[in-house]
């Protein structure tokens, strides 16, 4: 069973580093706009097992930082938390939702309804495309 609540910051950087950079410093993993977004861990019997944060622009949000551990993967959690902050960016009024997804993620994206925009580039050794999906903003009446 998972649940996927709302976390401080933080609680990502281990998560972000064991997943993504294994081969940086912990205190490398700390994004200097990560006191602005908002952050979401999914939880399974207590143990923190994936993570994502959230950036609003206007009525854009862009998500980063997408990991789940190893051992978790491929059971769709990582889909849950795609969904959790859609509905979220939904809920507050946005109208995109948009990544730089690793060019090695791409195809997850694509079946979770994400559209190729062409904008490429690399940093830090990865490739990246910006990939996007359209939401329906949901009234706050």
């Amino acid at each position: 069973m998972i649940s996927i609540e709302q976390i401080r910051p933080e609680l990502t950087w281990r998560l972000r580093q064991a997943v993504l950079y294994p081969a940086q410093k912990l205190y490398e993993m700390e994004l200097d706009e990560d006191q602005e977004g908002i952050h979401f861990g999914a939880f399974t019997d207590n143990a923190l097992v994936g993570i994502i944060s959230l950036f609003q622009t206007d009525r854009s949000f862009q998500f980063r930082k997408l990991a789940v551990l190893p051992e978790y993967q491929k059971m769709g959690i990582g889909n849950e938390l795609l969904c959790r902050v859609e509905e979220f960016a939904e809920s507050e009024g946005g109208t995109v939702i948009w990544c730089n997804a690793r060019v090695s993620a791409i195809g997850f994206y694509m079946k979770a309804g994400y559209a190729h925009t062409g904008k490429l580039f690399s940093k830090n050794g990865f490739d990246y495309e910006i990939l996007e999906k359209n939401l329906t903003p949901r009234s706050s009446h």
